[in-house]
């Protein structure tokens, strides 16, 4: 009996932080945040290693309006060792404001995920997205490149929100690649 407490406890507090919808604690969204702006095609520049993308290059998102008022989620990624693209189709609605950069995101049924952008230039060339925990990060960019000056000022926010940059795994953009 005590083994099966044990257990649901775990799975409990697992299936709670996979479908939390909120920031890391201590980890702020952007503000003034413009949905309009963060429209369109996204190349994944790096991740922390998570299940569903583990091994695809050539990572991009791209995000357009809903007529419900949320975002579509198009994430699509080569897979190299099987020679096949893989894409993923979500749904993702701002958990408050629109100005404030926090959605819940969905690609299967009814569990969503948190969505932060907690780094975004003026320009909306660059961004640094986490999920509900510092398990998930990822550095986006409109372009395949990323400056280093870019990259070592995300890098930066990243490291002062507590996470571990080390283990960021940085995505072959190379177009060329999957073709």
């Amino acid at each position: 009996m005590k083994h099966w407490r044990v257990l649901l406890t775990s799975l409990m507090t697992l299936f709670t932080t996979a479908c939390s919808t909120t920031p890391p604690q201590g980890v702020q969204v952007v503000d003034n945040f413009e949905p309009s702006r963060y429209m369109g095609a996204w190349y994944e520049i790096a991740r922390l290693d998570n299940h569903f993308e583990r091994g695809l290059e050539q990572v991009t998102a791209t995000y357009s309006p809903r007529e419900d008022g949320g975002i579509t989620v198009i994430n699509r990624g080569f897979d190299p060792v099987q020679r096949v693209w893989r894409e993923s189709i979500g749904k993702g609605y701002f958990t408050g404001s629109p100005q404030r950069a926090a959605l819940k995101v969905s690609f299967f049924g009814p569990f969503y995920g948190s969505y932060n952008v907690i780094a975004l230039d003026n320009g909306y060339r660059y961004a640094l997205v986490c999920g509900p925990n510092r398990n998930y990060l990822w550095i986006l960019s409109r372009t395949p490149e990323l400056p280093t000056l870019v990259r070592q000022a995300l890098l930066a926010a990243a490291q002062r929100n507590g996470f571990q940059t080390d283990k960021l795994i940085w995505i072959n953009t190379n177009a060329g690649a999957g073709k």
